[in-house]
């Protein structure tokens, strides 16, 4: 975060996003759901349909970055969509 990393809201994530060593290099992605959320089931669903709408729309996320989203509370009742929505908002913004 320190080194020219970025810290956005969106409604269900707080997003990470840092520019990598390496430049270059595809954009990476990764997902953290704490117990807070609710169970295994719940955090894993998140974490999928993050995971997935990343794989779908990872040509929106300009090359070389490193981009981890921590969910939120709210983001056990998120749906596919919406996750599609606020990642399209957050390119928007990086």
């Amino acid at each position: 975060m320190q080194d020219g990393g970025k810290k956005l809201h969106t409604d269900n994530f707080l997003v990470f996003v840092l520019p990598q060593t390496e430049p270059g290099r595809s954009t990476r992605m990764g997902v953290t759901a704490s117990r807070k959320l609710g169970g295994a089931v719940q955090r894993n669903r998140v974490k999928r349909l993050v995971r997935e709408a990343f794989r779908r729309h990872k040509l929106l996320f300009p090359v070389g970055l490193d981009v981890v989203f921590i969910a939120k509370k709210n983001a056990v009742e998120v749906e596919y969509d919406q996750v599609v929505r606020e990642i399209e908002k957050l390119c928007g913004r990086l």
